[in-house]
């Protein structure tokens, strides 16, 4: 008899084995499946509960030499440009909570055992008052900064000169300069010295000795006058004016720098490398893949940022092989830097430039890490 013909098994009813009854259900099976149905919609609300941290992890990278939006995300008119074979990524921070987006349980949970996470307290990182709207406000308002004091430390250090208005936009309490300067003031000299860019004054600044008085030259409502200023320590051994100065900008070349979606000051460092190596003939990166972050002040130094540990893992899966760190961060690098990926401490725009062409030339062995 052929085993895939056999018919006779669908007549013969006696020799089909039935499927066993199922058995009763009890009262016992009712209250257990229940009880399983609560305590997973309870576990899931739990999960779900806001509490009082923030979450934050690797975010996206963005390359400062590629595109955005179809565009180049940083674009040069008025004079030459040039091609890069490598890439500049400044990199992110994802953050989950804090005003707006709170996290629940189950968030902060994995990230307490995921290591390319951190779980601090929500306070730490937005005020207790902070609307959503005026952390994003706040944050974009630093991007904005962070790009002008980028692409005026850029220009200066290629040589450019960038005349700058030297606005008052207000006075520390208790310095020197409260009662002598007033907001709307125009600083134009300094101990007789013309002063035209924020460069030229904070270089004078670092020549006096904090406590000494000294002979500051403004203009009010088109009015030439001079007053003289006791300057006051910073906590650091240098001197302050005392004024807060809002600077007006005359750009020597028409850079623009677009990128959505991201906020904060700390990829000045990156954007100004970007322009830098936009702006000359050499292949500065030269087919090498470098992340790196830092804020950029308009003297060019390179200045702490947070989330440093996270940064470094989005740049590992960026396919970094090079990252440079502002030094104010060595003490949050080590031990914390990802297998394949390495790290050159920079303080200074030049000192990160000079980084960067080493390591396009096959030389970064030698440069300075964190250790």
């Amino acid at each position: 008899m052929n085993p895939l013909d056999d018919a006779s098994l669908l007549e013969r009813p006696d020799e089909v084995e039935l499927a066993p009854e199922p058995a009763p259900i009890t009262p016992r099976a009712i209250t257990l499946a229940v009880s399983t149905v609560l305590m997973a919609l309870v576990v899931a609300g739990c999960a779900l509960i806001p509490v009082p941290y923030a979450v934050t992890s690797p975010g996206p990278t963005r390359d400062t030499l590629g595109m955005e939006q179809g565009k180049p995300l940083i674009e040069v008119h008025g004079v030459p440009t040039y091609k890069s074979t490598g890439k500049l990524l400044l990199t992110t921070v994802s953050v989950a909570g804090g005003p707006g987006y709170p996290v629940g349980v189950g968030a902060a949970v994995e990230g307490w055992f995921d290591g390319a996470r951190a779980v601090v307290p929500v306070e730490q990182m937005f005020a207790p008052t902070e609307s959503r709207t005026q952390v994003d406000q706040r944050n974009q308002a630093a991007m904005i900064s962070s790009q002008e004091d980028a692409t005026v430390s850029a220009l200066e250090e290629l040589g450019y000169t960038v005349p700058t208005v030297l606005k008052v936009s207000d006075t520390m309490e208790g310095s020197g300069a409260r009662d002598a300067l007033k907001a709307g003031d125009v600083l134009v000299a300094l101990d007789g010295a013309a002063m035209t860019s924020f460069s030229e004054l904070s270089a004078a600044m670092d020549k006096v000795t904090p406590g000494d008085a000294v002979t500051v030259g403004f203009e009010r409502d088109g009015v030439r006058q001079d007053v003289p200023v006791t300057t006051t320590d910073d906590g650091q051994g240098r001197a302050l004016l005392g004024v807060l100065i809002d600077p007006v900008f005359q750009l020597p070349v028409d850079v623009k720098i677009q990128i959505e979606d991201i906020g904060g000051p700390s990829a000045g460092t990156m954007f100004a490398l970007g322009i830098i190596d936009t702006l000359t003939p050499e292949d500065e990166a030269n087919g090498v893949t470098v992340a790196g972050t830092g804020t950029m002040d308009l003297t060019g130094e390179v200045g702490p940022i947070g989330g440093i540990r996270q940064k470094l893992v989005a740049a590992s899966r960026a396919h970094a092989t090079w990252f440079l760190a502002p030094e104010s961060n060595c003490n949050e690098v080590v031990g914390h830097v990802p297998d394949g990926l390495h790290v050159a401490r920079i303080s200074t725009l030049h000192e990160a430039r000079e980084a960067l062409v080493a390591i396009g030339e096959g030389k970064g062995d030698g440069l300075p890490t964190c250790s």
